[in-house]
């Protein structure tokens, strides 16, 4: 099949064009609940075992998901997808956080603020480039000490233990959303739920390495295309909604790869 292409039809029709062993990682978020019900319809066990299938040993399937709350009541349906992977034979390698400033919404529970991302793996992920951040506090830091000797009673001591500048970052991951935010591109607008570029490009330069094959099954606006081309990473999507292959090809067609 051909790559850097975007093919317009179901996700479950492309994959059945990829051989086994054919991706290093997937990067996606599905149309989940009313929350995300665009012109698609999908069934996630199956689209998990060929993922699956398609994934080299050693790849990761970024899945980013949330709930409604329906009737007073939030769905589950994260939790739900998530089970479905690992009964496909997926290992869930991490659950982290993706936060987002949104506007309140005004109901009797404290405010929704962000998605789950499961990290799924084929087996140990064979790729880990890690986002180092400075830490807050950088030197010593004096903290005391307290233990207790056999037959005594609590003694204190003083520790200095010296703080490193940098550390690998945390899995709650916050972005700022929102027009001009999430992206610069305003026909990216034109749809529904778009990822924040940020966001994707983290998790390409984490899970992935230059030359490396990204699959988006559901491409939406063409966030991880374009952050594919920027990253110089190979990559292949599915979108069935016509209207959003043509955002795509716009949004994609002035991208140029990273010289570094």
């Amino acid at each position: 099949m051909d790559i850097n292409k975007n093919y317009n039809e179901n996700c479950l029709e492309t994959i059945a064009k990829m051989p086994d062993n054919f991706i290093d990682l997937t990067i996606t978020s599905p149309p989940y609940d009313t929350l995300r019900k665009y012109n698609n319809v999908f069934n996630v066990s199956l689209i998990a075992k060929e993922l699956l299938r398609v994934t080299k040993y050693g790849g990761v399937c970024v899945w980013i998901v949330s709930d409604a709350t329906i009737n007073g009541s939030e769905t589950g349906t994260s939790f739900k997808q998530a089970l479905e992977f690992i009964n496909s034979g997926w290992n869930l390698h991490d659950t982290m956080i993706y936060a987002s400033d949104k506007p309140p919404l005004n109901h009797n529970r404290y405010e929704q603020e962000f998605e789950f991302m499961f990290i799924f793996s084929n087996g140990k992920p064979k790729t880990f480039n890690p986002i180092i951040i400075e830490c807050k506090y950088v030197g010593e830091d004096k903290k005391a000490s307290t233990f207790r000797q056999k037959g005594a009673d609590l003694m204190e001591i003083n520790i200095k233990k010296s703080v490193r500048s940098h550390k690998i970052k945390g899995n709650i991951w916050r972005y700022s959303t929102g027009f001009n935010k999430s992206t610069n591109d305003n026909i990216a607008f034109k749809h529904p739920a778009i990822f924040p570029e940020k966001l994707v490009n983290d998790h390409i330069i984490s899970w992935s390495n230059k030359g490396d094959l990204v699959y988006d099954p559901f491409m939406g606006s063409g966030t991880t295309a374009k952050m594919c081309i920027a990253n110089n990473r190979d990559w292949v999507g599915s979108e069935i909604s016509p209207e959003y292959c043509d955002i795509i090809k716009k949004r994609i067609s002035s991208v140029q790869p990273s010289l570094y």
